[in-house]
This record gives structure tokens, sequence and C-alpha cells, in this order.
């Protein structure tokens, strides 16, 4: 099973306008209501790869509802908590002639409702995997992450994080077995703009020596770099297409790659179904669904490859 925290999710409207003018009236030519958040997007993607995942965290009021019903007709498993006061936030996605987006900031999370969510993650059993993705409230600290890293390996599962700054570095010395930063985010650890794939791989692998097992960076364009624990480096191009959504996407390699790694416990393997369900991700208007993740996972692997391990011919479509 693969459980995803969420402590902040959302109920994304997207809108979809010709072109964005400001200070006038603008009328959409399409709106969408979808699951958000870094976790949620992480165990929506699973889910349609075919993985058992349950999508943990926090919801509130009447939003937190609507979000938990769109989880639940989407065929998600969620055991959001509910908060008695406060609402899940709205966040809104304008698709124009550039993205642009306007985040809200969510219910209060206390002490008390951390806990409970303690007491959630107790369920977790050996070769579980447990995803921490995305910010934290404000007043939670920057040691959350650590702390239930700790949790998940205490129990024998595996801890992926992806995040940024002290919540992400904090985790380094608890040996996560996965860490996903992008390369804009690497950068900022390190306080320089990371030019090369060269510069990339070498910030990567300070990290590593801090503790974290594998280390997956996403660089847009540019495909992944991915640094495991064995000590091999691969890097991997993004395929051609043309690039209509950026939200998800890296959400979207990590499920992509937890999928390959629990199919065939194999990195290379692993990054090949990151950067295709990351590249599905950009090429849609919304998250991939499997077909979509299968068609670029093909244009990314040689045929002797796909012979031996194409997981797809057992999934049904």
């Amino acid at each position: 099973m693969v459980y995803t925290v969420t402590l902040n999710p959302s109920l994304d409207y997207v809108v979809h306008l010709e072109r964005l003018e400001k200070g006038a009236l603008n009328r959409t030519q399409a709106e969408e209501i979808q699951c958000g958040g870094k976790g949620v997007n992480v165990s929506v993607v699973l889910s349609r790869l075919g993985v058992d995942t349950t999508a943990l965290g926090f919801a509130a009021g009447f939003t937190g509802m609507a979000l938990k019903d769109l989880l639940r007709q989407t065929g998600i498993n969620e055991d959001l908590m509910l908060l008695p006061q406060g609402h899940t936030r709205i966040n809104l996605k304008i698709k124009a002639q550039e993205e642009t987006e306007i985040n809200a900031q969510g219910p209060e999370i206390t002490h008390e409702h951390l806990v409970q969510l303690m007491e959630q993650l107790k369920r977790l059993q050996k070769g579980d995997v447990l995803v921490l993705a995305g910010s934290v409230p404000k007043g939670l600290g920057d040691t959350l992450y650590a702390d239930l890293v700790e949790m998940a390996q205490e129990k024998g599962g595996l801890a992926v994080v992806d995040a940024e700054g002290a919540l992400l570095t904090n985790t380094l010395e608890c040996r996560p077995f996965l860490i996903k930063p992008n390369h804009l985010e690497l950068g900022h650890i390190f306080g320089k703009t990371l030019k090369t794939k060269e510069e990339v791989e070498q910030c990567a692998q300070l990290l590593q020596k801090k503790g974290a097992r594998n280390i997956l960076v996403s660089m847009a364009a540019e495909g992944a770099l991915l640094l495991d624990e064995n000590g091999s480096v691969y890097h991997l191009d993004a395929p051609v297409g043309t690039v209509k959504n950026s939200v998800g996407a890296g959400d979207s390699m990590v499920a992509g790659f937890l999928f390959g790694w629990l199919k065939w416990k194999n990195y290379f393997h692993a990054l090949c179904m990151g950067v295709a369900a990351g590249s599905a991700c950009a090429f849609s208007r919304e998250l991939p669904f499997c077909e979509q993740i299968e068609n670029i996972f093909q244009t990314l692997t040689s045929k002797k490859m796909k012979e031996k391990t194409d997981p797809f011919h057992k999934m049904e479509k």
C-alpha cells in the first residue's frame, strides 16, 4: 500500500482563457474542478496505474466535504480527517497565454490534529510506502516530515519526500528512500542557479552524502536525473511534445517512479516510468491516465526492454 500525506489539500478551479486581460472582464472558454495537493495528485496517478493507495491528510468545511466526495467519485481511496473549523482551500489555476496560479491558505492545523494523523500512520506495515509531499501550514515547523519519515521506517516502510528547503533537508539524516526536488528547488538549497546537468548532479550528490538513499531531480524540458543508492547516475531526456500543463507534472513523476520501482525493483525502469508519467501530465490538461503514460513509456524504452518488462500487458485499460 502507498499512503500519501497532504496536509493542505485543495479543490483546484481551473479556468481556460484565450487571453488574460488585467483590469478587464474576462470570460472563460472552459472550466474544471479538480482535486488538488501534491500528495493527492500522487494518489490519483497511482490509482490510475492500478496501485493500491490511500490519501491521508486534512479537510475542512463544505469545500472539504466536496473534496472528499470528488476523490471518492474518481475512485480514489481517501481517509482525510475533517477539521472542526475552517475550510479546505480553493486554488485558482488560470490557463491563458501563460499559466497563473492563486493559492489560498487553508485551515489551521493544531498539534492535536497532528496527533490524530500519527494515529492513522500506525497502520503502516513492512513494505508500505509513505509519500510526504508539499508544504506544511504555518506553525507546524520544519522537522515535521523528518518525524514522519522516522515513524514510517520504524514500521518497516519506505519514505518518499517531495518538499522544499529545510522541510526536505531536515529529513536527510533519517535516510529517506527517495527525495524529489526539481532543479530550481535543488539550486535554492545551495543558494545558486544550476545551469548545467553537471551542476545538478554535483548538488544531488551532496544531498545523497547527507543521507538520502535515492535522489530524483526533475528538470522540466531537460527530463530528469537519478542518483540511486547503488552509486549509479542516470539522465533521461524528456520526450518531445506540446506542453499544455505544468500543474502536477512533478507529482506524476513521483507516482510513475514508485509504480516502476514497485513493479520491477529496478531504478532505471522506475526512472523511465517517472519521466513518462511526468511528461504525460505536461502534455495533457489534467493528471495523466494509464494509456497516456504507456504511450510515452514506449517511446523511452527499447524493444528489448519492453518485451522483458512491459507491465501494461497485464493491466486493464
